[in-house]
């Protein structure tokens, strides 16, 4: 585990950080429109089997009785092969934590729900958003959007000059998010990111399974050095 002796706005105690920049690597956002009769657990595993390090639960358009399903069927998976499973914008489901976006709770907000033993993820499409949730708490940013993408509409694309502001800044791991896939990962060398996150790069192939293993070897060469 990663130790920070950040000075936190609601708590000044040293906290620890629940995850590291290795665990970051390949960020699976899930989606199940692509998956036709293949389950949501089915695709999540064949996705860690290729190399998916994290996964977050993102399923839109389901209800919440829905969600809570899946969830818990994926989480099976991923504590299989102990790889973190966190849940977008909901801290009530169980699961190792959630991630908040620019519209959400805040992160002070979510780690007093959640307390100091779940992950608390953070969207930063600003060098002051990305100060707010460090101060606040948060283990991992999540900065972008990197490329056009499908899932948000009117995006502001992350240039490289304010990518590496941000983790330069920041003392936690940071993913880039935002239409990454195969045909671009490889120009955000340079970005001073941990890990990418991607939805449609995995879960729209037809074969899950090797499109995470090339996403994983490809972001392995374009993350910052230690």
């Amino acid at each position: 585990m990663l130790y920070s002796n950040r000075n936190l706005n609601f708590n000044m105690e040293m906290i620890i950080l629940l995850v590291n920049r290795n665990q970051l690597l390949l960020y699976a956002v899930t989606d199940s429109r692509w998956l036709g009769n293949k389950t949501l657990a089915q695709a999540v595993e064949e996705a860690i089997k290729g190399g998916v390090t994290f996964v977050q639960i993102r399923e839109k358009e389901a209800s919440y009785d829905e969600f809570k399903r899946i969830a818990l069927d994926v989480k099976k998976v991923t504590d299989k092969y102990n790889v973190p499973m966190i849940i977008n914008d909901n801290v009530e489901l169980d699961a190792d934590g959630v991630h908040v976006g620019g519209d959400d709770m805040s992160v002070a907000n979510a780690r007093k729900i959640l307390g100091n033993n779940k992950i608390i993820g953070a969207t930063a499409r600003t060098y002051e958003r990305a100060v707010t949730a460090v101060s606040q708490g948060a283990d991992y940013l999540g900065i972008g959007a990197m490329f056009d993408t499908s899932t948000k509409s009117g995006t502001t694309h992350m240039t490289k000059e304010l990518s590496n502001k941000i983790t330069s800044y920041a003392d936690i791991p940071v993913v880039g998010i935002g239409g990454i896939n195969s045909e671009n990962i490889m120009s955000l060398e340079g970005y001073g990111i941990d890990g990418v996150a991607v939805v449609s790069a995995i879960f729209k192939s037809e074969d899950i399974e090797k499109s995470a293993k090339i996403m994983k070897e490809k972001a392995s060469k374009i993350v910052r050095e230690s």
